[in-house]
């Protein structure tokens, strides 16, 4: 089961299959690959969240961020939600942020800050950071990333956090 109803447990495992196969296709070959999962999906209801974001999810991974984002957008609108549904926020903002509407990869990602932790949570920052430079605010994005690193610093956790909340700290203007 996924958050967007039945699955079958083999339609799981051979999507999981054809993405463990993706970095064998060569750029030449990435429609193959997209009919791999063309082919997954076809087996889906039509009106299914999940078969949209893997298409979304392999004209991304494709180099087409210009074709995947309304299949992400149309993804959320239909209901995916849970894990999968905040990969589609980061992976929709991403590619956003890669088609000139990173301010709009801000918005959409933002709230994921204060949604429930999982293993997405240093994703969601990161995609962020680079959506956040992509509009010239890179300090806020520099403190996003030092404070999602800290976490995973042997040493200097506190002092890292620390600098992370300096960076977004009002600065001193001098007159």
């Amino acid at each position: 089961m996924c958050e967007c109803g039945p699955v079958n447990q083999d339609w799981e495992d051979r999507v999981t299959a054809a993405w463990a196969t993706f970095d064998s296709y060569a750029e030449a070959e990435a429609a193959d690959f997209r009919a791999v999962v063309d082919a997954l999906v076809a087996e889906l209801p039509d009106d299914s969240p999940l078969g949209l974001f893997e298409q979304a999810c392999a004209w991304d991974s494709t180099g087409h961020s210009d074709k995947a984002a309304p299949l992400y957008r149309e993804a959320l609108a239909r209901g995916l939600s849970g894990y999968k549904g905040r990969r589609a926020k980061i992976q929709l903002s991403s590619s956003l942020r890669n088609i000139g509407q990173a301010e709009e990869g801000v918005k959409l990602l933002t709230p994921e800050l204060d949604a429930p932790s999982d293993e997405l949570d240093d994703a969601v920052r990161a995609t962020l950071a680079l959506c956040l430079s992509s509009l010239g605010r890179d300090r806020e994005g520099l403190a996003l990333v030092l404070g999602a690193l800290a976490a995973h610093l042997p040493r200097y956790q506190r002092s890292m956090a620390n600098y992370a909340r300096e960076l977004c700290a009002p600065q001193d203007v001098p007159r």
